[in-house]
């Protein structure tokens, strides 16, 4: 934090105040930044202030370090214009502005930065009734009276407008016979249609966060004393969120990577770690303890019913697993823990089948083990995964006798030795990114 003023100082009248103030404030910024600024120094400090709060040379790229970012600057009549930065996302306004005035303010934020900045946002205190006048006579003035996209929705319609994606995403899983958005839709044409609902949906929430809103609190009060109330919670979301990734998640060998849906990489990163399993792990327990017992039929089966209805909390391979859990139970081959919740016991037959899986790959191309293990546990993605060359080691470890009888058998004859290195490359990148799947 740091903040801007006219360093113009007349001690005469009584302003050694100021002196003191601006003298304060820039030595704990040399303190903060290691800078040795003075008064005299003041216009190269302003420079650096805005080259450090717009993130340009010498600051490319500090949005890594936090230590170096300017996160509040307070100003009294600077940075109004010549200065631009994407990363100024909110203005405070404590002061009554008019016209041109206004405009060249509120035009700090309207630089664009996609999910992360859909939009600038304006949070003025004194006199707000006044400052609304104010906005409407100045856009009218300077947009001719067309304040066309000038204007994002408020909060209440940003809701409104996510319930009614919501729905729609209802009606899209209810329409493909998915019940409780347990897995994706069968049909190509509405997975696209989901991508594109969900990216909607998405955005629309990160746009209500930047304007107040939270997860621990769905119903909101608006100002003419109405009440709008968001009808999902994040569970539901990320349940969602989890679908989303699967559009481009391989499941199987050779699974083609170039889906024919519109994804956002930045969506397939939302973390969906923290999904509420404790409805689904009751379900278990209950349907557990009925087993046990030698329960009636109809109620087991009721039960089962129920506990795969929580399964949307899980991804498609977890699903896979907590499948083989409920198998090895209904046969007496599960061991009982009472220490051990349900995801427990599939995340540990998860890491078995992923053991397998990768001793599978490993008999296949006669590949080493450890190396591979390795590469897998770095949790490499596309961009980096031949990072220091490791990928190009991995391959250098390969058996080619063994990999060329693999693709041979699997295509039905035999496959010339130079698309042998080819059909290698692909196929560790695909068993790597993916996390490792069954091999044909």
């Amino acid at each position: 934090m740091t903040g801007l003023f006219d360093p113009n100082i007349d001690n005469n009248e009584g302003a050694l105040y100021k002196e003191n103030g601006l003298l304060e404030l820039l030595e704990g910024y040399n303190k903060l930044y290691g800078k040795d600024y003075g008064i005299p120094s003041h216009a190269v400090f302003k420079r650096d202030v805005a080259a450090r709060l717009a993130h340009k040379r010498p600051y490319a790229g500090i949005e890594k370090k936090a230590d170096e970012q300017i996160d509040l600057l307070i100003v009294v009549d600077q940075m109004l214009t010549g200065f631009d930065s994407k990363w100024v996302n909110t203005l405070y306004l404590d002061k009554v502005l008019t016209y041109e005035h206004l405009i060249q303010a509120f035009s700090r934020t309207n630089r664009l930065f996609g999910p992360d900045k859909p939009f600038g946002t304006i949070r003025y205190y004194r006199y707000p009734h006044t400052m609304e006048q104010n906005v409407e006579d100045a856009v009218r003035l300077y947009s001719g009276d067309r304040p066309m996209g000038l204007f994002v929705s408020k909060l209440d319609a940003n809701l409104h407008w996510a319930n009614d994606v919501y729905e729609q995403i209802c009606s899209l899983f209810a329409a493909e016979g998915v019940e409780d958005f347990e897995s994706l839709p069968s049909s190509d044409a509405a997975k696209a249609k989901f991508a594109k609902l969900f990216k909607e949906l998405a955005d629309t929430l990160e746009a209500a966060k930047i304007q107040g809103f939270t997860w621990d609190e769905l119903s909101y009060t608006l100002d003419d004393g109405t009440e709008v109330t968001l009808i999902f919670g994040e569970n539901d979301y990320l349940v969602l969120a989890l679908r989303y990734k699967e559009l481009f998640t391989p499941g199987e060998e050779g699974a083609n990577p170039d889906v024919p849906y519109d994804i956002h990489g930045y969506l397939t990163e939302i973390d969906t770690g923290h999904i509420d399993t404790a409805y689904m792990n009751a379900n278990f327990e209950k349907w557990l303890k009925r087993l046990s017992a030698g329960g009636d039929a109809a109620e087991l089966e009721a039960i089962l019913d129920e506990l795969h209805g929580s399964f949307a909390r899980l991804d498609r391979e977890q699903q896979r697993y907590a499948d083989l859990v409920i198998q090895a139970a209904q046969g007496f081959d599960l061991v009982i823990r009472p220490d051990m919740t349900f995801m427990d016991y599939i995340n540990e037959y998860q890491a078995r089948g992923k053991a397998g899986q990768v001793q599978a790959l490993v008999n296949a191309l006669g590949v080493n083990a450890e190396n591979l293990r390795s590469i897998m546990a770095q949790h490499v993605t596309e961009a980096n995964i031949n990072e220091f060359g490791r990928l190009d080691a991995l391959k250098k470890t390969v058996d080619a006798k063994s990999a060329r009888a693999y693709f041979s058998k699997r295509a039905g004859r035999p496959v010339p030795p130079f698309k042998v290195s080819i059909m290698v490359d692909k196929l560790l990148r695909e068993f790597i990114l993916s996390g490792g799947f069954d091999l044909d």
